[in-house]
């Protein structure tokens, strides 16, 4: 897909939604920004294929739960055929989260939570214009993601590493695009590798999906991060957002989940700086990782922690699919490598291999 760097043309946004109120209500509230046109807009998938071939629009919003053809089924068909910058709707309840989920990793720029509050209109715009003006990858990072439809039973081990294991910790933070890439990041990962935190930007009740979806995808222990949950090999931990960042706290050479009750940071709950800041005083230890995703988060918290001896490493530029968050790491400094995600556990385990 083709853009101009000239920011004075809007740019275009096909809705498809198979309820014509929404429809409504949403072409209201894009039209009103001057970076955004509503050049169509489409009942079903059906209508939608149709119009992209004809508009060659730059974003799409599309309902997750649609007749005739799921938004999922049409999303999958899009990403393989067609890739385009796509921000979809989901609601919160437990199916939606799981679709919401799903969506994600099959390649959508972002999901927006329908709640009793509305559909995020002023979000979605926001999300639109970040959408339409960001570097999107539309070739290998989606193409080619990992999308496993069973539990991962031949992931790699390494040897006696529960016994010999240093006692390092990998810390992962990621945006738009970071479900996609956790989970090809965790199919690459040894079964016993040191324990991993994941700071991931969604919803409370997507994060909880996405919990379980990892759960089902990994032979590894993963769940939600609770305050005093002991950092093991083999064990994944996701931040479950809402209310509290997570962190990782050191006591007598244990290193433990922690809550932290602070305001959202960079517009954020989880916040990648929170959980990179939270183990400064013991960055040694420490293997941060940021992933694809818009804007700075994480960025000063990698930066602070590469000043105190962390290993630092970032995504790509031509693997991620949106490089906003890398490229503000590599920017302030806080970078040790830059590589693409499928070289990244090799990267990531390599100092713990060698004291095997």
């Amino acid at each position: 897909m083709k853009h101009t760097n000239d920011m004075a043309v809007p740019r275009k946004v096909l809705i498809v939604d198979d309820s014509a109120a929404i429809r409504a209500v949403l072409k209201h509230a894009l039209s009103r920004d001057p970076r955004l046109k509503v050049v169509g807009e489409a009942a079903d998938a059906y209508e939608a294929r149709a119009l992209i071939k004809h508009l060659n629009p730059d974003v799409l919003t599309l309902d997750v739960e649609m007749p005739r053809m799921s938004g999922l089924d049409f999303l999958e068909r899009l990403m393989r055929l067609r890739p385009t910058p796509v921000v979809m709707f989901s609601s919160v309840t437990q199916s939606g989260s799981a679709n919401a989920v799903r969506a994600l990793s099959l390649g959508a720029f972002d999901v927006l939570a329908k709640s009793t509050n509305g559909i995020g209109q002023s979000d979605l715009v926001l999300l639109c214009n970040a959408v339409a003006n960001a570097r999107v990858n539309t070739g290998k990072s989606r193409s080619d993601v990992w999308k496993p439809s069973t539990r991962c039973t031949d992931a790699p081990e390494v040897p006696d590493m529960a016994r010999k294991w240093g006692g390092e910790a990998i810390l992962i933070g990621a945006s738009t695009g970071g479900v996609a890439a956790i989970e090809k990041l965790l199919a690459t990962m040894p079964c016993n590798a040191p324990p991993i935190v994941v700071s991931q930007h969604m919803p409370a009740a997507f994060l909880n999906s996405f919990c379980t979806r990892l759960g089902h995808l990994f032979p590894q222990n993963v769940q939600l991060a609770e305050e005093g949950l002991e950092l093991k090999p083999g064990h994944i931990f996701i931040s479950p957002g809402g209310l509290y960042h997570t962190g990782v706290a050191q006591r007598a050479g244990k290193m433990y989940c922690t809550l932290i009750d602070k305001p959202k940071r960079n517009g954020h709950c989880p916040s990648v700086d929170e959980l990179f800041f939270s183990s400064e005083s013991f960055a040694k230890r420490i293997h941060a990782v940021i992933l694809t995703g818009l804007g700075r988060d994480g960025a000063e918290g990698m930066k602070a922690l590469h000043d105190k001896g962390a290993h630092c490493i970032a995504q790509d530029s031509d693997s991620c699919v949106v490089y906003g968050m890398p490229r503000a790491a590599v920017e302030l400094g806080g970078v040790d490598e830059q590589v693409p995600l499928e070289n990244m556990s090799e990267l990531v385990c390599a100092p713990v291999r060698g004291k095997l």
